[in-house]
């Protein structure tokens, strides 16, 4: 089990960006404080598409698109557009592997003008991966793989106000079978989100809309990837919150600046105590003695409260759990889109800060999306980030629109 338990571990970093100087901390003394927050399936949280990517990965309270799952499916209830298809794609850490990448597909349908219903899929393949047995034997070649589908139902609670509920199924196969005791992981889990969004006269000769939104997702079971009486990881649930304001400068132009701040609702490690040699020091129920925080060997439920409050350094060390997203997004015409934006983590809670840059075209009932992503520090003793030169692509097909105008073309033929 400590080789697959090691190579799930080794999976994570990865995906969530190689956090090499927050994983480099020292464990052989009682004051460090890189604990950076390990869950399984992080690809949950990882932004799929390119619009919300472009502007520093914010989304729970932008302008409603076929995307919305992902950041706050409340949003749904508010979109314009009847019946809308997404199809995303990123090439995922190429500074490290040539064949991982992200395909995450989505559909929206309004049932009502004040309800609307959505599914989507995530699908993450992490490339060929050679196996090597305890004795360095090899033991074949493999393709991890990760996916998740979801449905929701969001509907409009007021004039200016949604909610959404939505579920979840969750399938990890990261070790394929390759010891007898291994399996494929599996979990449900469901989001619930609030969405407002609001004409606003604080600007004078402006028109603007402001917006807010929170959303908790991913709340769901714990995972194992063995048969054996093991330890079962957590899910990423999260909880994301934000502000939208968005400006029409005339008829052409508008200007949307988006904040977001995120938290995984995870439990943080705890700091254990430690014997003169390094090693932790263990106590009378065979377990590890904790110095500082709390046990996160939880259930789901209890994790989530406990996050608030169980860092080992207290309020101080629960405040770097938060993530800070900031987004500007330019349309004119409603044509063409220019994008930008930065994402802060703290350098104990994984180091992640990039600026992003991003693009999008509407031509009829087509819309393409691109966006890429500039790391302002290295995360890796080598200098290289593997965060670098991230490109992502989306593409949004308006089928309703589509069928209408096929249908006046015949009519107007006729």
């Amino acid at each position: 089990m400590t080789r697959i338990k090691s190579f799930f571990v080794l999976l994570c970093l990865v995906v969530t960006g190689f956090s090499a100087n927050a994983q480099g901390g020292s464990r052989d003394n009682l004051s460090g404080s890189d604990r950076v927050i390990q869950t399984a399936v992080p690809a949950l949280i990882i932004a799929p598409d390119a619009r919300s990517s472009g502007m520093g990965d914010v989304g729970v309270s932008t302008s409603p698109d076929v995307y919305s799952m992902h950041w706050n499916a409340a949003k749904y209830a508010f979109i314009e557009d009847d019946f809308s298809v997404g199809l995303a794609y990123t090439p995922w850490l190429r500074k490290l592997v040539s064949d991982m990448n992200i395909a995450y597909m989505a559909a929206s349908k309004r049932v009502s003008d004040k309800s609307a219903v959505a599914m989507s899929l995530m699908y993450f393949n992490l490339g060929d991966i050679n196996f090597r047995g305890e004795n360095d034997e090899d033991m074949g070649t493999y393709r991890p793989n990760e996916f998740a589908i979801d449905a929701c139902y969001s509907r409009k609670l007021g004039d200016y106000i949604s909610g959404a509920v939505s579920a979840r199924f969750i399938y990890s196969d990261l070790t394929q079978g390759v010891t007898n005791y291994s399996k494929p992981a599996k979990s449900v889990a469901a989001d619930i989100g609030v969405y407002y969004q609001k004409p606003v006269d604080w600007f004078k000769n402006l028109s603007s809309d402001f917006s807010w939104g929170v959303a908790i997702t991913n709340m769901g079971a714990k995972m194992s990837y063995s048969d054996k009486n093991t330890k079962s990881d957590f899910i990423p649930t999260n909880l994301r919150f934000g502000a939208t304001m968005n400006m029409h400068l005339d008829d052409y132009n508008s200007l949307a600046v988006s904040v977001d701040l995120n938290k995984l609702l995870v439990p943080t490690p705890p700091q254990y105590l430690k014997t003169e040699d390094g090693r932790d020091s263990i106590g009378v129920d065979n377990k590890p003695v904790i110095y500082k925080g709390k046990d996160n060997d939880v259930s789901m439920v209890q994790g989530i409260f406990q996050s608030f409050y169980d860092a080992p350094d207290g309020f101080s060390e629960e405040l770097k759990e938060l993530t800070l997203g900031i987004g500007l997004e330019y349309w004119y015409n409603k044509v063409f889109s220019a994008r930008a934006g930065f994402f802060h983590e703290d350098k104990d809670k994984g180091n992640r800060r990039y600026l992003t840059f991003g693009a999008g075209i509407r031509y009829n009932v087509l819309q393409l999306d691109i966006s890429y992503l500039v790391p302002v520090n290295n995360t890796s003793n080598s200098g290289v980030n593997p965060l670098e030169n991230t490109l992502r692509f989306n593409l949004v097909l308006n089928i309703n629109k589509w069928k209408n105008d096929n249908t006046k073309l015949e009519k107007e033929a006729d």
